[in-house]
């Protein structure tokens, strides 16, 4: 009705629609859940959308079987199911090409059981420890290391969002959806070829950021840190630190408190400041004026070398003066909890401050420095919103650092102990995942109804707690998903998805299928490098199967073209989530990732489409 008024075809407000929908995911100004449930809302005002329909994509199978895997995922990683490999893969060595293949060849593996975000979290912070411990500089493992991920997730089912998206789809059409290892053959293919280009070829192509880690250069504390005396008149005297942070309106942090020649953390300090205390912080040029000015705060000075013995000049008065001097040795920075951590796409920390965050009152946590696309922020730090990728320099209580880091949904990157789990639940929760997998196989339960069932079973027993298998659903993802449901099918439905299939034929009338397959995986491949490859495997199935249609020929080969290029998304770092997990680690900048993203996409290329047609022939 909304279509008649406004005198447009329903197509073309879809096209419209999805068309100000890319806009937005390429502009990136708001978050792609946001984009995504407003171009649902706007579908449902135009009529496109049934409104009686508008919200069914929550209850959608393939949105279900992504929330499900993404807590089992979580699972795994509590049980210590990769620790145990993680713990293996720290033994490599140090030649470069043997930590390639096993760092990057492991979360090939995992990625095809568990979220492939969820394997690269894991194995991030062992990357980050190879690369110190052998002096290499890590932007040559992490991006590798990210690829591996997406390669990983073409093996089955349940590794990729796109995958499941595709074989519910099929299941729409055909009535019987792809099965867990429909996708392993090809999946299989791809991977192993686009491992060996990278273990081989592929990591000459990556940046190579001087220096024994890309975050060592970015956070050179000794650089920053500063010694600021407390004098009898200085406001600071008799203020606790909190009463000082309100004094400066700006979260300065003190990392530590020195009296009488003793050491507290800044964050375990809950006294008085009195006269003399020296007050270790960090701070710039701009930060020291407001101290000064403020609350009466000065750096103290560096001591004056010590005059030669034979120099007439030098008397008892000299010396005198020297011993009476305020001014001390810089105070050592060992054992103030400094730790670095990157920020996750499921973060509560994104788009967010830490006056909104309250990251001290709130999670023991102090802010030093934050860096982002390889370089350190100057800005003040209670003007910056964190964003995925950024790595943060945190200070905190030894004990609590790890539980506050997991709840605010950052990967600590320091070197860390592996907890190995307990082996009751690592038997439980692999016995768990198998069981819902030999259901899938023999068809007794849906994708959805399994992959549900074991993360409810892992949660009863114990093997997660609640709290954390609520945290470990990815909500943008899982609103993405539901919004862009219906919008695809308006695509179809409105006749869009027929005109953009037709043009295609047309277009490919005088060329073999082949190239028309081809054609449909460039396309789909360089849309998931702008937006959201499930956005992109949702837009693109309906196209997929009206090309197939055209054609009169089986829509699998053109579903599966679909399912394998959505995930291919190697040349930009806003394609996919492992890709800006990343981007601050590694210190690459955006126009890093097409160096090694374009020749693996045509690798990709090259050994996906025989593969498809000799396992799914048209």
């Amino acid at each position: 009705m909304a279509a008649e008024m406004i005198g447009l075809a329903p197509s073309t407000l879809v096209f419209m629609v999805l068309g100000l929908t890319l806009m937005a995911f390429v502009w990136g100004r708001f978050r792609y859940d946001l984009v995504a449930l407003t171009a649902l809302l706007a579908s449902v005002m135009l009529g496109l959308v049934p409104a009686d329909s508008a919200f069914a994509g929550f209850g959608h199978p393939a949105v279900i079987t992504v929330a499900a895997v993404l807590v089992l995922s979580r699972g795994f990683e509590r049980s210590g199911v990769v620790d145990i490999i993680s713990n293996q893969v720290l033994k490599v060595g140090d030649r470069l090409i043997l930590q390639l293949l096993v760092l990057v060849g492991t979360v090939v593996v995992l990625s095809g059981i568990m979220n492939n975000v969820g394997a690269l979290a894991l194995l991030l912070p062992v990357a980050m420890r190879l690369a110190r411990e052998h002096d290499t500089s890590p932007s040559i493992l992490l991006m590798p290391l990210a690829f591996g991920s997406l390669l990983g997730g073409l093996t089955t089912l349940i590794g990729t969002p796109p995958n499941i998206i595709i074989s519910t789809y099929r299941g729409n059409i055909t009535g019987e959806n792809f099965g867990m290892f429909s996708f392993s053959p090809v999946g299989i293919a791809v991977a192993g070829a686009g491992l060996a280009f990278i273990v081989l070829i592929g990591w000459r192509l990556t940046p190579k950021r001087s220096g024994q880690s890309s975050t060592d250069e970015m956070f050179d504390t000794a650089n920053y840190l500063v010694e600021l005396n407390v004098t009898k008149d200085s406001k600071a005297n008799g203020l606790t630190l909190p009463q000082l942070r309100d004094e400066l309106e700006e979260a300065i942090p003190v990392l530590a408190v020195v009296r009488d020649d003793n050491r507290r953390a800044g964050y375990s300090f809950h006294g008085i400041l009195q006269e003399g205390d020296i007050l270790l912080l960090e701070a710039g040029p701009d930060e020291l004026k407001l101290l000064e000015d403020k609350v009466g705060l000065s750096a103290i000075a560096e001591p004056e070398e010590a005059p030669d013995e034979n120099d007439a000049t030098t008397d008892k008065t000299a010396e005198d003066e020297a011993d009476s001097t305020d001014a001390r040795q810089p105070v050592n920075t060992e054992g103030l909890q400094l730790i670095e951590a990157v920020v996750r796409n499921d973060s509560m920390m994104n788009n967010r401050s830490v006056r909104q965050l309250r990251l001290n009152q709130q999670f023991g946590l102090h802010l030093v420095a934050v860096a982002r696309d390889g370089s350190r922020l100057k800005q003040r730090l209670r003007d910056i919103r964190f964003k995925t990728g950024d790595v943060l320099l945190l200070q905190g209580s030894e004990n609590e650092i790890s539980d506050s880091l997991s709840t605010l949904g950052c990967l600590p990157l320091a070197s860390r102990a592996l907890n190995l789990g307990q082996p009751r639940k690592l038997a439980i929760s692999i016995g768990i995942f198998a069981l819902a997998i030999v259901a899938m196989l023999l068809d007794l339960l849906p994708a959805a109804v399994a992959m549900s069932s074991a993360a409810v079973v892992s949660l009863l027993i114990g093997v997660l707690p609640l709290r954390d298998g609520y945290q470990a659903i990815d909500g943008p993802v899982i609103v993405l998903l539901a919004a862009m449901l219906p919008v695809g099918e308006a695509l179809e439905t409105s006749g869009g998805a027929d005109i953009v299939a037709n043009t295609l034929l047309t277009l490919g009338a005088e060329w073999p299928i082949f190239i028309s397959l081809i054609g449909l995986f460039v396309l789909t491949m360089l849309l998931s490098n702008v937006v959201n490859n499930a956005a992109a495997a949702l837009l693109m199935a309906p196209i997929a199967a009206s090309l197939a249609q055209g054609f009169d020929v089986s829509i699998d080969p053109f579903l599966m073209v679909v399912a394998v290029s959505a995930s291919c998304a190697f040349l930009t770092p806003i394609g996919h989530q492992s890709n800006t997990l990343v981007l601050g680690p590694g210190g690459y900048s955006f126009g890093d990732y097409w160096k090694l993203g374009l020749p693996l996409s045509i690798v990709v290329l090259i050994v996906a489409l025989p593969a498809i047609l000799w396992v799914w022939p048209l």
